[in-house]
């Protein structure tokens, strides 16, 4: 089953690493970029080389490939305990390449779009190689375009994520993260309505809101008890006549999303 909940932790805090660990998100990252200060990149990194190879298994967000702190960076794919790579910034496939070419075995790259010209190549980056799925920085993209709202005034942006992901037969991608760690309506807003956009995971900075994440991003009661009657339906049927439920047409559209329904419950 795909991940729901990407847990954030800053890398120059490794006191931290196995309490993210055991906060229950289905994947931890260890951030070396936003989270540490320009000062702390280098005794961050040492930090998690030494977690990694002591046992420990995440995620981890490099710097920028355009950053000074990208190479060294980089010395950490060979890590055992390296589960995946995610990269900030992401605008070009050739970027994107360039990293899965050094990344050992089947680890994969976690994108961030967050930039108008990430956005606009979204297409490309889907299909670039060892991708499993794309993330929204939702609020670097804010700045980088002077887009104000986070609701209906990004819906095109998180449509392109969704559409180009599709279109690439990659996993669903990842919303960004809710700032306000304090309302927990606003957070349970966010997760619906990245549910209903087709996004299938949702970015956090604090473990507190990991359950919150988990659990809505499941289909609810309801569409569940709807897809099993769907396919009581058809299985009841052994494929011979017209299939209704409740007055509604059962086509083949309708079958293939009760079955994924069914999936991800």
């Amino acid at each position: 089953m795909a991940a729901r909940s990407y847990l954030f932790v800053p890398g120059d805090r490794p006191e931290r690493f196995d309490k993210a660990c055991a906060a229950g998100a289905d994947v931890v990252i260890i951030d070396l970029e936003d989270a540490v200060s320009p000062e702390g990149k280098d005794a961050a990194r040492d930090a998690i080389g030494q977690w990694l190879r002591a046992g420990g298994r995440a995620w981890v967000r490099l710097n920028g490939s355009d950053t000074a702190w990208y190479e060294d960076d980089c010395a950490l794919l060979d890590c055992p305990g390296l589960l995946g790579v995610s990269l900030p910034k992401a605008e070009s496939a050739t970027q994107l390449a360039a990293l899965a070419a050094r990344l050992p075995g089947k680890l994969r790259i976690l994108p961030i779009v967050e930039t108008a010209r990430g956005i606009w190549n979204v297409a490309e980056l889907a299909q670039a190689p060892k991708v499993l799925r794309l993330a929204f920085g939702s609020v670097d993209f804010q700045v980088d375009t002077g887009i104000v709202g986070d609701d209906q005034e990004l819906l095109f942006a998180r449509s392109q994520l969704v559409i180009a992901s599709a279109m690439a037969r990659i996993e669903a991608p990842v919303d960004g993260v809710t700032v306000d760690l304090s309302n927990a309506t606003l957070l349970a807003h966010e997760v619906e309505r990245a549910r209903l956009q087709g996004f299938g995971a949702k970015l956090c900075v604090h473990p507190k809101q990991v359950q919150a994440i988990n659990d809505g991003l499941r289909p609810h009661a309801s569409e569940v008890q709807w897809a099993r009657s769907v396919l009581d339906v058809v299985d009841a049927s052994q494929g011979v006549g017209a299939l209704s439920l409740n007055g509604k047409l059962i086509d083949l559209p309708v079958i293939l999303r009760a079955r994924r329904i069914l999936e991800s419950a």
